[in-house]
C-alpha cells in the first residue's frame, strides 16, 4: 500500500523529465496518486509534457493546456479537472517566470517595470489564483495539501537570481496568507525550498555553474539536491503524515541554507 493510495493530484510545470515537478509527480504516484496534469498552450508544449508523462508510466493521462497568465484560462482548466475528478486532494504549483535578459549579475537595478510584475504574476500570483479556482474540489477532499516550489534566492541574495529571488519572496508570503485563511477547510498550503537542481528554469540564471560548485563544497551533505529529494518530501507533504504542517517552507537542499560562510 501506498501513502496516497485513493487520491488525487493536480500537478502544473511538467516541462520534461528533469523538472522539479516531474520528480514530485513521480513520487505521488509511487506512493498510489493519481495524477493529472496542465501544461503551457500550443502544440510543442503538449508534445514535450506528454513525453515527460509517458516516463512516469502513467496511462490515459489527463493533460489539459493552461495559460497561468489568464484568470479565464486558470478557471477554465479548473472546471474541467471537476467534471473528470470528484475531488482534489494534492494541488502541486511549480510553474515561475522571469525574463532571463535580466537574470545577471549586476542587472537587478536595471529591471523593467514589465519584467517585474510578470515575474511576480506568474512565479507568485498564480498560486492564488489557481487555489482560488481549485476551491470546490480542494474542499471536497476533506484534507487536502497545496504546495509550491521555492528557493532559498527569496532570503538570501544569490548572484543573478535577482527580480525572481524577489518574485519567490512574494511566493512564500502568499503561501502563509493561504495557509492562514484555508486551514478552516483543512486545506495545507506549503513550500519547498529545493536546492540547486540542473533545469530547464535554472539554466536561464547566469552563474548556476558556480553555484552548483559552491553547494559541494558547503553542504553538510556533501553533495547536490537530487530530484527525488524533493519528490519525497512532496508525498509526505501530501500524505497524513503532514497532516499538521501549514504555512511553512520545508528546505531541501542538502542543507545549504543552514550554512554562513
Amino acid at each position: 500500500m501506498g501513502l496516497l493510495d485513493g487520491t488525487n493530484a493536480l500537478v502544473i510545470g511538467i516541462a520534461n523529465d528533469r523538472s522539479y515537478a516531474w520528480h514530485i509527480a513521480k513520487a505521488l504516484t509511487d506512493q498510489g496518486a493519481r495524477c493529472a496534469f496542465t501544461c503551457l498552450p500550443g502544440e510543442k508544449n503538449v508534445r514535450r509534457t506528454s513525453k515527460a508523462i509517458d516516463k512516469l508510466g502513467v496511462a490515459d493521462p489527463w493533460l489539459v493546456e493552461m495559460d497561468a497568465s489568464s484568470d479565464d484560462a486558470i478557471q477554465s482548466a479548473m472546471d474541467q479537472y471537476r467534471e473528470a475528478f470528484d475531488k482534489m486532494d494534492t494541488l502541486v504549483h511549480s510553474i515561475a517566470f522571469a525574463d532571463r535578459d535580466w537574470l545577471q549579475f549586476g542587472k537587478f537595478v536595471e529591471t523593467p517595470r514589465a519584467s517585474y510584475l510578470s515575474a511576480i504574476d506568474i512565479s507568485a500570483y498564480t498560486l492564488l489564483g489557481v487555489t482560488r479556482a481549485a476551491l470546490p474540489s480542494l474542499k471536497a477532499s476533506g484534507a487536502a495539501s497545496v504546495m509550491a516550489m521555492t528557493y532559498y534566492g527569496s532570503e538570501k541574495v544569490v548572484p543573478g537570481y535577482n527580480v525572481m529571488g524577489v518574485a519567490k519572496s512574494c511566493l512564500e508570503s502568499t503561501t502563509r496568507y493561504l495557509a492562514a485563511e484555508l486551514g478552516q477547510f483543512n486545506i495545507r498550503v506549503n513550500t519547498i525550498s529545493g536546492g540547486y537542481l540542473r533545469t530547464l528554469a535554472s539554466s536561464a540564471v547566469g552563474g548556476v555553474g558556480s553555484i552548483e560548485d559552491a553547494n559541494l563544497q558547503r553542504a553538510p551533505l556533501r553533495r547536490n539536491v537530487e530530484g527525488s529529494d524533493v519528490g519525497g518530501t512532496a508525498a509526505y507533504l501530501a500524505s497524513n503524515l503532514a497532516a499538521g504542517v501549514t504555512g511553512e517552507n520545508i528546505y531541501v537542499d542538502c542543507g545549504v541554507n543552514t550554512i554562513g560562510v
